[in-house]
C-alpha cells in the first residue's frame, strides 16, 4: 500500500513539474493543480495509512488515525480551488489583452513592432 501510495506521488510531482515547465498557460495551471494533488496526498499520508480506525482516540481504540493532516488537506483543497479559478481569471485576462497565451518573457507582442521613426 505504501509503495502504491509514493508511486502516486512522485508520478503526480513528475507530471506537475513537466507540465509547469511549458510555454503556455492551460498546462502551466495544469502543472500548479497536479502538484497541489501531490502535496494533498503526501499530507494525507502523514496521518498514517490504516483502514477501519477512529480518527479521534477512543477509550477502547488499540489504534487512531491522526485528525490533523485530514483537517490540513479538506484546508488545502479549498485554498487551491481559489487560487486555480483566481490563476485562470488572470490568464484568461492577459490572452485577451496580448492576443497570446505564452507565458514567458521573450514572447512576441501580438501588435507587432511599436515604436517610430
Amino acid at each position: 500500500m505504501e509503495l502504491l501510495v509514493a508511486a502516486a506521488i512522485g508520478l503526480l510531482t513528475a507530471v506537475g513539474l513537466y507540465l509547469l515547465l511549458r510555454a503556455h498557460t492551460f498546462p502551466v495551471i495544469l502543472g500548479l493543480t497536479f502538484l497541489s494533488y501531490a502535496v494533498n496526498l503526501f499530507l494525507f499520508t502523514m496521518g498514517r495509512l490504516v483502514i477501519d480506525l477512529p480518527p479521534v482516540i477512543a477509550p477502547d481504540a488499540r489504534a487512531y488515525a491522526d485528525p490533523l493532516p485530514q483537517a490540513l488537506v479538506l484546508t488545502a483543497i479549498v485554498i487551491s480551488f481559489g487560487m486555480t479559478a483566481l490563476i485562470v481569471v488572470l490568464a484568461l485576462r492577459g490572452y485577451l489583452e496580448t492576443g497570446s497565451d505564452r507565458c514567458d518573457l521573450d514572447a512576441p507582442r501580438h501588435g507587432g513592432e511599436e515604436g517610430g521613426a
